[in-house]
């Protein structure tokens, strides 16, 4: 069985009578504490408009985490590059690699991020999105080389900068487009499982090696909710379970605390929906998540799993991290 990378995405949540101001000071300790456990890298999701995720300044907060850690590499999961313009990104994670040398990550996707109204004002476009994206990117490229210092535009910070791009995709188009860019490759497995099966195979079959990347580089990110017992780890999944009837609502007040039957709160309907988006989340004590993520493996066979863990109690996120770390450890025997 091939081994792989573990690392880390947050979204920055925040909880049911917390400040944001908390949040980010969770996220910083979780930060250092899976640096410290050998985590490979800590993504932060730009999201707007949201009570629950406070990561909407995206570029801001990987500063922050960066600056509060020592070799982590911290990076985007992703910057929707449609909100943006390629020029103030450019500069951004221009002034990020400049800061912190060979650490900061690019990932990109083309979702807005919010809802619809959100997006008109953030100043997208709909109908040229699917065109502007993959424009977006060759113009990131441009800003980044050596060879854009006689453009009349050029992105400083950020030309003739190493920053490391990732194509974002929660379906089968974003795997043509990181296939045909020769980039490495995050899916959304999270939140959108379907398509991510064929989403891999059509990246590892029609990936054309470039000068960033000589053969496919997947990352699947899923959930992850480990504790000491398996039912502690079902009981403490609840947090996650109610995020997403939420999203089923279209409510997006902060999360909340883990409750002991979720049936006082779902329809029938809504858990069929919640487990069918939740299809690949690991759940469980660490011989369970030991056999899950050998299954997930032998199935997917991933360069890098990045885990995002909806924990209400932070001192059970950090375990759970820990507990992951220790069950991909068991597995490999590292």
């Amino acid at each position: 069985m091939k081994n792989f990378e573990i690392s880390v995405l947050d979204l920055a949540p925040v909880k049911r009578d917390k400040t944001i101001h908390d949040t980010y000071q969770d996220s910083l300790s979780l930060a250092k504490y899976v640096e410290d456990l050998g985590y490979k890298r800590f993504w932060l999701a730009e999201h707007h408009n949201m009570e629950s995720i406070a990561s909407s300044a995206t570029s801001v907060l990987i500063g922050f985490i960066a600056n509060g850690t020592r070799k982590i590499r911290v990076g985007s999961g992703g910057i929707m590059l449609p909100n943006h313009s390629s020029l103030i990104i450019a500069e951004q994670f221009g002034t990020l690699e400049s800061l912190f040398p060979g650490r900061i990550d690019l990932g990109l996707g083309r979702a807005p991020g919010t809802d619809g109204l959100t997006a008109q004002a953030l100043g997208r476009n709909p109908a040229i999105i699917n065109e502007q994206f993959p424009k977006q990117i060759l113009e990131l490229q441009k800003y980044f080389s050596k060879e854009n210092s006689e453009a009349l535009v050029r992105a400083i910070p950020g030309e003739g900068l190493d920053i490391p791009m990732y194509i974002l995709g929660s379906s089968t188009d974003s795997a043509w487009l990181a296939a045909e860019l020769g980039l490495p490759y995050a899916f959304a497995g999270h939140f959108a499982p379907e398509q991510m099966e064929m989403a891999f195979n059509i990246y590892r079959e029609h990936f054309v090696p470039s000068k960033y990347l000589e053969k496919p580089y997947i990352i699947a990110c899923v959930n992850g909710v480990a504790a000491e017992t398996s039912e502690e780890a079902h009981l403490i999944s609840t947090t996650l379970y109610q995020a997403f009837i939420n999203i089923i609502r279209n409510d997006r007040k902060p999360f909340a605390p883990p409750v002991v039957d979720m049936d006082d709160i779902w329809s029938p309907m809504e858990k069929s929906m919640v487990l069918q988006k939740l299809k690949f989340t690991l759940i469980g004590n660490q011989k369970e998540i030991e056999e899950k993520l050998k299954s997930f493996q032998e199935r997917f066979k991933v360069d890098e799993l990045m885990i995002n863990s909806h924990i209400y109690d932070h001192a059970k996120r950090l375990e759970s991290y820990h507990i992951f770390r220790k069950a991909k450890n068991s597995v490999f025997g590292e």
